[in-house]
């Protein structure tokens, strides 16, 4: 496991700074944010995503399933929340009431990270229309599931943490080789079985009546020049352009997207 899972601080700055130097600007080219809007982040973690918003003045909701991501969150962000500008909903995004836990409608929906985890895709953004207030926009970040560490792998403590591709391996091989090595089977098979391309992003989009508004493919995710040192970069303009083998090569998407009617 790279050391940055476990410095939950540091953790906390890597999220902000990556959504103030990418994702906010990213969601400007289309929508102008300012202190009027209600932000909505799913699967919110300790929070650093959201703090880049409240510093723009918006009013924000945090949803989040892990206990104690919900208590560190409540540390790095006691300022926002005692001022009444965040509040967090440890709970299920399906289990929670649009009126009684989140207070009303959103101009901005934010999933960083988070759709790959999440079963039954397509339910989910047919719920996502009821919590959009008029004219609101979706942000999704992910890394496709093909890309060299789609299987979220750098979570293990092994070797296997260090392994491209290892996850595209059979899965019968796949599941033995991390038992050998006593690493959390569960929680990396789920992460097959949630799995995510470009292609079945776009695709869940139309179906469930949802226009993109802008799309960014990156050969290397924004977030690696604080893990890695690593220069961002977008994605080669043809090989963004190549269904299925861009899914090998680009390790973090950008979406934009907003309903159809």
């Amino acid at each position: 496991m790279f050391e940055f899972h476990q410095d939950r601080n540091r953790y906390f700055q890597i999220q902000y700074e990556n959504a103030v130097r990418y994702v906010l600007p990213f969601i400007e080219q289309s929508v102008s944010i300012n202190s009027n809007m209600r932000v909505l982040e799913i699967g919110a973690g300790e929070g650093g995503v959201l703090r880049a918003f409240t510093e723009r003045g918006c009013k924000t909701v945090g949803v989040e399933l892990d206990p104690l991501r919900v208590e560190w969150a409540c540390g790095f962000l006691w300022e926002e929340i005692g001022r009444g500008q965040l509040f967090y909903i440890e709970k299920d995004i399906y289990k929670t009431d649009l009126i009684q836990d989140l207070k009303g409608g959103f101009d901005i929906i934010l999933l960083k990270d988070v759709i790959e985890h999440i079963h039954d895709q397509p339910k989910l953004f047919r719920l996502l229309h009821s919590l959009l207030n008029p004219q609101g926009v979706i942000f999704f970040g992910f890394p496709p599931w093909q890309m060299p560490f789609g299987g979220h792998q750098q979570i293990a403590r092994s070797f296997i943490s260090r392994l491209p591709y290892i996850h595209l391996l059979p899965l019968t091989l796949y599941k033995a080789l991390l038992r050998i090595n006593n690493e959390p089977v569960d929680e990396l098979i789920e992460i097959r079985q949630t799995r995510i391309s470009i292609e079945k992003f776009e695709s869940i989009c139309s179906a469930t009546d949802y226009v993109i508004l802008q799309r960014l493919h990156y050969l290397i995710n924004p977030i690696y020049q604080w893990k890695f040192g690593w220069k961002p970069r977008q994605q080669f303009t043809w090989l963004a352009a190549i269904p299925w083998l861009r899914n090998y090569f680009t390790t973090c998407v950008y979406y934009l997207i907003k309903p159809a009617k």
